[in-house]
């Protein structure tokens, strides 16, 4: 049975790949919202998961509200997945007219110094549209991790996917994913990690509305190593076609305390950032599943699907 079910998995998703992008826009869009609006009518665990972490967010926002956050963020999540299908299509001024990101002159600075620079966002809007505005508008190539999914053929597909975007793309597994990214920041480049939810051993406990979370220890480590910029990214959706965003100024990396209390305060201040920009958005924060350690039970959770790849980044 779970044979059959990675081999449905992989189908559909390559079904979405090949058959979306040849959709007229409109169709593909009203497509999407409508597959949106019957996700969240099923209540289903994703939806109720997702209403319970916005809860977190909004803490006073009625249960009306709420519901009408998480069907705007079932709407936003499907409008990520029809334009990811379609965005190997796009050209580059179609990139240049869809996105509109503020800050870029902090990036484009710190690779004209020769610094590496690592970008960290969290699950906001569409992380690889963003990843595509940097390649084409920008014309900086940049590397990223991606954690290895269920069945090998859809880990294949993301990865192609991503290469095929212009990005580097390492696996998170086997243990050289860190040592290639930290070289790859010592000659200047630029590192791009999605870092907002870390529920292994080795996550940095943050404080995240309110409550305790674990964030990726990657993107703070590879700073304090590689003296690398490191650049909080946040992102959101408006009532048009446009995608908006905010590079943030550079973090402040201690240069004192042990290497435990400089990580746990890069950390903190990246979650901060996160936290800033998925309030001013909440229904663009594509999180799905359990973040803070309270909601969660005893039992490890492993990779979550192809949504959630690159959590972990180091």
């Amino acid at each position: 049975m779970s044979a059959l079910k990675d081999k449905l998995t992989d189908g559909l998703y390559g079904l979405g790949w090949s058959t979306v992008k040849k959709l007229p826009e409109p169709v593909a869009t009203g497509l999407g919202r409508r597959i949106a609006d019957f996700a969240w009518k099923r209540r289903g665990k994703s939806v109720l998961r997702l209403e319970s972490n916005l809860a977190r967010v909004v803490p006073d926002a009625t249960p009306e509200r709420l519901a009408e956050l998480s069907k705007a963020g079932m709407r936003s999540y499907m409008r990520y997945w029809m334009e990811s299908f379609r965005l190997p299509t796009w050209s580059k001024e179609r990139v240049e007219s869809d996105v509109d990101i503020k800050g870029a002159h902090y990036l484009l600075e710190g690779v004209a110094a020769g610094r590496g620079v690592i970008i960290a966002l969290p699950h906001l809007a569409n992380w690889d549209l963003a990843g595509v505005w940097v390649t084409r508008a920008l014309g900086l190539p940049f590397t990223t991790v991606a954690e290895r999914l269920k069945p090998e053929t859809l880990y294949d597909r993301f990865v192609a996917y991503r290469e095929s975007l212009g990005m580097e793309v390492l696996p998170h597994t086997g243990g050289s994913a860190f040592g290639t990214l930290a070289r790859r920041l010592r000659a200047g480049g630029l590192v791009c990690l999605v870092a907002d939810r870390d529920l292994s051993a080795s996550g940095i406990e943050v404080t995240f509305f309110g409550d305790t979370a674990r964030m990726p220890a990657g993107p703070a480590i590879l700073a304090q190593q590689t003296g690398a910029l490191l650049l909080p990214v946040t992102l959101w959706y408006d009532d048009t076609a446009v995608m908006r965003g905010r590079i943030h100024p550079p973090v402040d990396v201690p240069e004192s305390g042990t290497r435990a209390e400089r990580t746990s305060v890069t950390t903190q201040a990246l979650a901060d950032a996160f936290a800033a920009g998925i309030a001013d958005h909440p229904e663009d924060w594509h999180m799905l599943q359990r973040l803070w350690l309270a909601d969660l039970d005893e039992r490890p959770e492993g990779p979550q699907g192809p949504d959630r790849e690159g959590e972990r980044t180091a």
